[in-house]
């Protein structure tokens, strides 16, 4: 009997031992937490009267796709139906369409067009969510063992489900970037400074930055924190700082061979890998690379001294090359632009706009991201692997200051609090275990869980702002039908022309029609922005003379569209004030509505 407790014992030791072993495997553990978000957001999503995400970039995106898909060639970037005559030069990747395009291309074997689609932009986005997933599990279990891997899983988890960039539809490339990001702090995540590592976070650096510009900030902040890692561990360092520098050199060239056409080399954008970019990270890249091969054995002094070097050879390069990269790309975009459109832009908004129009939802904003912060300055002034949090704290801090700006840095700055908060609540967690009596450490430990996710700061913020009672409530928000398929139908069938529209219905008006629209919300557009809006503006007689030079064949008006009610209030004397009254000009004939539709079509008949 002794023996056969003994033998039932030791095999549930084992069997716990198992499971307590396949719940520390990063890949496995992550797969599971996938899973069950993934389940998630198919459920919240399967109302979706749209396959397309709801965000212009996205409907921009699938368009882009199509044209790809189409025959327009790989160095192609023009959208030739968007702005003026000759169209406009976008400043997307093709490392985002490809994909896309061949998910398209292979549901196409056996779906019909549309079908294929709606089954590629569905699968797109939710195939994502493992990477991340992966990679925020392996950056927790690297700072806080396996206690912090699970925590970092489920405050991602949470992050991914209170997010529309993992959804069904959504194929802006900001998914993506959310992944590399978290690759790069889960590789300089290692403590052991193994060189493959920081090799593999060197390519992630690249293909952000061969993505879009909007992580050039961060991506500059890493090669920073590597560098300085160099600096100040010398020949320990050395061999991550190798394999870093050298695959960051040829992974940046790479993706501006990959992307930029040949006639383009010479030419500097700061919305894109260009040579401005290009040129700024492979001197950084090269110098870096050098001192490791030859500094490495100096003294911490000199060391510091040529990353002083280093920096101002990257400096200078940048004055050199493109100086103008190192202010805001939309600062020379015109004031009737910036009033009507990019102050409109809910990501485009400050901490000071947000503060003044909705302060309910700083927190959710910036809060966990500030709390992240501290804690990383708390533990180095407290001496505790000071290096790793110093490259927490530039990593998060470059987010949350961008936040400051415009707060779509904010995603960003939230993914990257995760670490931190999931060090600290894997500290809190074995505090409450080791004293299970203890309350005041469980009290501290709850709430702590609860500051460390953004959307209880947006609830707390709307209960603030609006009662428990009226935040629960549903209100059903009629708003006008300005950019459905069904609002396109009028012009749908029509031969291709040229649309005057405001800038929100332009994407969905390449995606439903095949004419070409003025105006796009893309800062590439200006000249056809500002067109279609001085049409707008304009007193009728005058709007003529707009339409005429312009080419336009067909006019949009919708009286319930954001822009167009701005313009009415401008100009009441306006074409779309009198559009608006019901007072159509002689050169603009009706064209039957849509059953349910706000939007009323205009052919444009100019007057002899």
């Amino acid at each position: 009997m002794a023996q056969t407790l003994t033998v039932t014992r030791g095999a549930a030791v084992t069997a716990q031992t198992e499971v307590s072993s396949l719940w520390s495997r990063p890949v496995l553990v992550a797969l599971i937490y996938t899973l069950f978000t993934i389940v998630v957001l198919l459920i919240f999503n399967r109302h979706a009267m749209d396959y397309v995400g709801p965000d212009n970039d996205d409907i921009m995106r699938l368009v882009e796709v199509r044209d790809f898909l189409g025959g327009q060639g790989w160095f192609d970037m023009m959208q030739y139906r968007l702005g003026l005559d000759g169209g406009t030069l976008m400043h997307w990747s093709r490392f985002i369409d490809l994909p896309i395009a061949s998910l398209i291309a292979f549901f196409r074997l056996f779906l019909a067009p549309e079908s294929a689609e709606a089954a590629a932009l569905t699968v797109w986005p939710l195939m994502l969510v493992l990477p991340l997933m992966v990679f925020m599990g392996l950056a927790g279990r690297r700072i806080a063992g396996v206690e912090g891997m699970h925590f970092s899983l489920i405050l991602t988890v949470l992050f991914v489900l209170t997010s529309r960039r993992f959804l069904p539809g959504s194929i802006d490339h900001d998914n993506m970037q959310l992944g590399l990001v978290a690759l790069t702090v889960a590789m300089l995540a290692d403590g052991s400074y193994r060189p493959r590592n920081f090799a593999i976070a060197a390519i992630a650096l690249a293909v952000a930055l061969g993505i879009g510009a909007e992580t050039t900030p961060f991506v500059a902040v890493a090669c920073m924190a590597v560098a300085g890692l160099w600096a100040w561990d010398g020949e320990i360092f050395a061999p991550a700082a190798r394999a870093f520098a050298l695959t960051l050199t040829i992974a940046v060239s790479a993706a501006f061979l990959a992307l930029v056409p040949p006639h383009l080399y010479s030419t500097v954008t700061c919305d894109n890998l260009s040579l401005g970019f290009y040129g700024i990270t492979s001197v950084g890249g090269v110098g870096l690379l050098l001192s490791a091969l030859f500094a490495s054995r100096l003294s911490r002094p000199w060391r510091l001294a040529v990353l002083a070097a280093n920096g101002t050879a990257v400096f200078a390069t940048t004055l050199v090359i493109a100086p103008q990269c190192l202010r805001n790309p939309l600062a020379d975009l015109d004031p009737m632009l910036v009033q009507l459109w990019l102050s409109k832009v809910s990501e485009a908004q400050s901490i000071f706009s947000l503060a003044h129009h909705q302060p309910e939802t700083l927190g959710a904003f910036y809060a966990t991201g500030l709390l992240a912060m501290i804690l990383c300055i708390v533990r180095m002034l407290r001496g505790k692997r000071v290096r790793l949090h110093a490259v927490l704290l530039a990593l998060v801090s470059v987010n949350w200051i961008i936040a400051l700006v415009q707060v779509r840095g904010a995603e960003f700055s939230n993914l990257l609090a995760i670490p931190p908060l999931a060090i600290l609540l894997a500290e809190l967690r074995r505090i409450c275990a080791a004293d299970t009596k203890n309350v005041r450490a469980a009290l501290v430990y709850i709430v702590a869980t609860l500051l460390s996710v953004p959307a209880v700061w947006a609830v707390a913020g709307a209960f603030a702002k609006n009662g428990i009672a009226d935040s629960l409530a549903v209100n059903a928000k009629e708003t006008a039908d300005c950019y459905s398929k069904q609002a396109f139908a009028p012009i749908a069938g029509l031969a291709p022309g040229v649309v005057s529209a405001p800038s929100n219905m332009g994407s969905p008006l390449l995606r439903f029609t095949p004419h070409r629209t003025l105006s796009g919300p893309y800062h590439r557009d200006p000249d056809g922005m500002l067109t279609e809006l001085h049409i707008g503006l304009a007193e009728p007689k005058e709007a003529e003379a707009f339409l005429r030079g312009a080419h336009v064949t067909l006019l949009a008006f919708c009286p319930g569209d954001p822009q167009t009610e701005e313009v009415v209030k401008l100009k009441p004397e306006g074409l779309y004030a009198q559009l608006g009254k019901g007072q159509v000009p002689a050169y603009l004939e009706a064209i039957p509505a849509a059953a349910k539709s706000d939007v009323r079509f205009f052919r444009f008949k100019p007057l002899d």
